[in-house]
């Protein structure tokens, strides 16, 4: 886990070498002139350029680059835009109106490439229209970025390679968890499968964005998908912490998860909201590991160590949790727990393989097999047999009941000839029998201990005769 942090630390520690020039920006009144745009009443903005809802002229004064290498202007939000520099038209990104019918929304990033004789010694004056009429949401910050950058842009290949290799082993994780669950119908293993799977979404759509340049009104879903899978994965993980380590108090956990983890969407910014429903999550699932670090539940400090790694990560690197630490965290914790599922499964089969073998030398008990492993019951403490489709109930004495993964016609062949069929679904043990009682217009069967069983009118003469002799 500490070499994944490491490789964390160190793909996010790459020099860029990409370095953007910085901007003062005006807002304008301004109109598309026949040659440039014309501007007045030009004012300073603060750091927020914000187009959302209105038509906004901004107009910013560069200096020219240093060197020979060729620049580009890259905008990146839920706007369209048109861009002029020296009063030269660059390009247009969908097309800036000032009402949502006359505006085509633009693709969420747009680069447009500066020709060489574009520049000016000294001062360059750029200027931008946006509007922003079809976001769906309000962001607090509608503009991830505006600047001035070598061309082309270099791509952060590293980055989207460990993630989508993360997303893959997540995805992988979660047929394996599938596949037991569908052999042993494990609740946690359903959990884990969920958990790797909505890691895996996650994965694959933060990267939509470098892989596919979409239309800006699609950025409030996907922002919205990458809070909600979030929220999912704490949710998801305070319920497998809770149900490993302090089952009592599942319940109140998930529904403590459900509503803390929840109420993150009343925050600002969508960043916020992913971080902070993560690390409220895995900040509720600390309790139950430390009670189970208490009680020596197996696993319990890998768990807890876990967390705090998760929470370190978190509160000490926030800008790297939703982007890109998250996943290669949520691989290291199902990845090996599904290792160590396997390593069970696999112990359990062959403890069931000793039970059977052991089975066959001890006539005097019923080897009951469940999805919890085989347990060998005593025959003579088997009160009755109740039928429950592909399962039936042993009632044992004491108040004990084993499922058995059996059906009742195949079981009857197994048992002694003092078990005997009294209804359908019911074989009684005749020597824990007290007496056979009519209730109205039914037989009910009463025994040393437990509830009255049923008696079939079809088979009371027999019982009442078995019960003579």
């Amino acid at each position: 886990m500490w070499r994944i942090l490491f490789l964390i630390i160190i793909l996010a520690s790459l020099p860029f070498h990409a370095r953007a020039q910085t901007m003062t920006w005006e807002a304008c009144r301004g109109a598309v002139g026949p040659t440039s745009p014309v501007l007045s009443d030009c004012r300073p903005i603060g750091d927020i350029v914000d187009p959302q809802g209105r038509e906004l002229w901004i107009r910013a004064t560069i200096a020219a680059p240093s060197d020979t290498r060729a620049r580009a202007l890259y905008v990146a939000g839920v706007a369209s835009s048109e861009v002029w520099l020296n009063g030269e038209r660059l390009g247009a990104n969908g097309a800036p109106a000032p009402s949502a019918r006359d505006e085509t929304p633009g693709r969420y990033e747009a680069t447009f490439p500066i020709r060489e004789t574009a520049w000016r010694p000294g001062a360059n004056t750029l200027v931008l229209r946006l509007s922003s009429f079809h976001g769906g949401l309000r962001f607090a910050g509608p503009m991830s970025a505006i600047a001035v950058l070598p061309f082309p842009y270099p791509q952060r290949t590293a980055l989207l390679a460990v993630t989508f290799g993360a997303a893959g082993a997540l995805l992988a994780a979660a047929f394996g968890f599938g596949v037991i669950h569908a052999l042993r119908r494990t609740g946690s293993s359903l959990v884990l499968a969920g958990m790797a799977v909505v890691a895996a979404l996650q994965a694959i759509v933060e990267s939509l964005r470098p892989l596919f340049n979409y239309p800006y009104p699609l950025h409030a879903w996907r922002m919205s998908a990458i809070w909600a899978l979030a929220a999912a994965f704490a949710i998801l993980l305070v319920a497998y912490v809770s149900t490993r380590f302090l089952p009592r108090a599942r319940g109140l956990m998930v529904g403590l998860a459900l509503g803390v983890v929840g109420a993150t969407v009343l925050l600002p910014g969508f960043d916020g909201k992913t971080v902070w429903a993560l690390i409220l999550g895995v900040a509720l699932a600390v309790p139950p590991a430390v009670a189970g670090v208490r009680r020596k539940v197996p696993g319990a400090r890998p768990t807890l160590a876990y967390l705090a790694l998760f929470l370190a990560v978190a509160l000490g690197f926030p800008q790297w949790l939703a982007d890109f630490s998250f996943f290669l965290l949520a691989a290291s914790l199902v990845l090996p727990l599904l290792m160590v599922e396997v390593v069970r499964l696999g112990r359990e089969d062959r403890g069931r393989e000793a039970a059977l073998t052991e089975a066959v030398s001890r006539p005097d008990r019923l080897t009951v097999a469940s999805a919890r492993g085989v347990e060998l019951a005593p025959i003579q403490d088997i009160l009755a047999v109740v039928g429950a489709d592909d399962y039936v109930e042993l009632r044992l004495v004491g108040g004990r009941s084993l499922l058995h993964a059996a059906r009742l016609d195949g079981l009857s062949s197994q048992l002694p000839a003092n078990f005997m069929r009294v209804h359908r679904s019911v074989i009684a043990n005749l020597a824990h029998v007290q007496r056979l009682e009519r209730d109205g217009d039914r037989w009910r069967l009463h025994l040393s201990e437990g509830a009255p069983l049923p008696v079939s009118r079809a088979r009371q003469p027999a019982v009442r005769e078995a019960l003579e002799v």
